[in-house]
């Protein structure tokens, strides 16, 4: 049996997983790792069209694993559009004009593949829509602010459209929501400070859908993330102290206004095994201190 035939029946089966819901795709990853043990060629990818179910099947699984192993197919097999093709070598002696005419001929069989593989492998998106376009722009320039990327599950270009795809499919039009969630990615894909968002989406430890819904919260660097844990602490606290019901007293002079009417909190803020820290308030002026 051929490897086009094999190919064949390998599509069959993609083809019937490829669901909206990302059921019945339990075979699908060993079905995936056959394929990456083949020889497979530019003129099987042309025939069989399996290109274009692995990457069907990408889009519809859930399966981190699967996912994973798609992209490296499609990236494997679009190194065949960079390949060289070399001129089979005829046996015997041959004219010049026969191996000039041979030449051409497979040239013009290039080309003809070339026509037909973008049907072939991914198909591109198809959108006219100036805003769209604009957005897919921004979102490239975003990835490419490390340069390349030799971990990537594919190129700027195309995990940018993928990106922008799934932002889309939520809103179904080019409004302001939209616009701003774009602008939100593409703001934390660019910022210098937080390179793990940028090379996770690379290399496909995020994915495209996952990261068109992420919070600002979950994009933000980890050092951000810190800085705002501590703000949230510090409001906590001082929210706790303002709505426990303190003690008054007249035997704190408060060092702002020098009056005596002032309430006071104690509160354990460290081991358990040292002092309270008491807080002191003046009803006053709404000065505030610790009393050591």
């Amino acid at each position: 049996m051929s490897v086009e035939e094999d190919v064949m029946k390998i599509q069959k089966k993609l083809t019937k997983m490829t669901s909206d819901d990302g059921t019945g795709q339990e075979e699908a990853l060993e079905l995936l790792k056959t394929l990456q043990t083949m020889a497979i060629n530019l003129d099987v990818l042309t025939k069989t069209r399996i290109g274009m179910t692995v990457n069907a099947l990408r889009k519809s699984s859930k399966d981190e694993e699967v996912i994973s192993l798609c992209k490296t197919l499609i990236k494997n097999w679009k190194k065949f559009l960079s390949a060289p093709n070399t001129p089979s070598k005829e046996s015997g002696g041959s004219s010049k004009s026969k191996k000039d005419s041979g030449r051409d001929k497979d040239k013009k069989d290039d080309k003809e593949k070339d026509r037909k593989l973008p049907q072939s492998f991914p198909p591109q998106s198809n959108t006219t829509d100036a805003v769209r376009l604009k957005c897919r722009e921004l979102l490239t320039s975003a990835l490419k602010v490390d340069g390349e990327n030799p971990n990537s599950c594919g190129t700027p270009e195309e995990l940018a459209e993928e990106l922008e795809e799934c932002i889309y499919g939520e809103f179904k039009n080019t409004d302001m929501r939209y616009k701003n969630r774009v602008r939100s990615r593409v703001a934390n894909l660019k910022d210098p400070k937080n390179p793990t968002l940028r090379t996770n989406f690379l290399n496909g430890v995020i994915s495209a859908s996952r990261l068109a819904k992420m919070t600002p919260e979950e994009m933000a660097s980890d050092e951000m993330k810190k800085l705002r844990e501590k703000f949230i602490k510090e409001a906590i606290d001082d929210a706790q102290l303002a709505t426990v019901q303190g003690t008054k007293t007249e035997m704190l002079k408060c060092g702002k206004c020098k009056k005596k009417n002032c309430t006071y909190n104690q509160l354990q803020t460290r081991s358990s095994d040292e002092p309270m820290t008491t807080f002191v308030l003046c009803n006053e002026c709404g000065n505030r201190w610790k009393f050591c």
